[in-house]
Parts: C-alpha cells; structure tokens; sequence
C-alpha cells in the first residue's frame, strides 16, 4: 500500500490585494493619528502622576475633545465606560506606567 502525502505549497502575497492605498492616503491617515495622540498625549502626562501610586497598569481611556478620562483594570471595561459617556467620540488609550503603551513594543 503506498503512502499519499499531500504537500500544501505556501500563498504568498496580501491578505487582501484588491485594497490598495496611495502613499498620500497613507501619509494623511498617520498624520491624523499623529495629530489625535497629541491631543491626548498632555491629557495623560498631566493625571499620570496622581493616578501610578494607587492604579499602576490600569486602563485609561481618554477623550481629548472634553478632557474626560476612564479608568479601570480590565481594558474592556474602560472602555465601555467611556463609549457610555462619549458613543460617538473616538477614544485614546493608555496604560498607567511609565510608558503608557498598553501591550508590548
């Protein structure tokens, strides 16, 4: 009795090849999240140091338009508080430590 062996041969190429963005789409579409973390960026700067005494590593989620800010151990729940609050604002999100990135660089 002979043996079938079947040998898959690796795809390569995109995920998705029929979306193809332009280098000025790419370009514009960082410069606005560039321009967003600015607004929340000073927002977290100025709260951080009251709030990584009591809750290192939690969960904030920021408003920058408002100022408003969410805070909470689980990362879900942060921001379900702040979509409760603001349902059609987009949010930033940080973590409370000395880096305020919120999974791993």
């Amino acid at each position: 009795m002979s043996k079938v062996t079947s040998k898959r041969t690796a795809r390569r190429g995109r995920i998705f090849p029929e979306v193809n963005f332009s280098p000025e789409e790419i370009a514009r579409r960082q410069a606005e999240l560039d321009s967003f973390y600015q607004r929340c960026r000073p927002i977290f700067d100025r709260v951080q140091p009251e709030l990584i005494q009591d809750h290192y590593n939690w969960f904030m989620v920021i408003e920058p338009d408002s100022g408003d800010y969410f805070i909470d151990p689980d990362q879900e729940t942060a921001a379900q508080k702040a979509r409760q609050k603001h349902p059609n604002q987009e949010l930033g999100m940080f973590r409370l430590n000395k880096t305020g990135a919120c999974g791993r660089i």
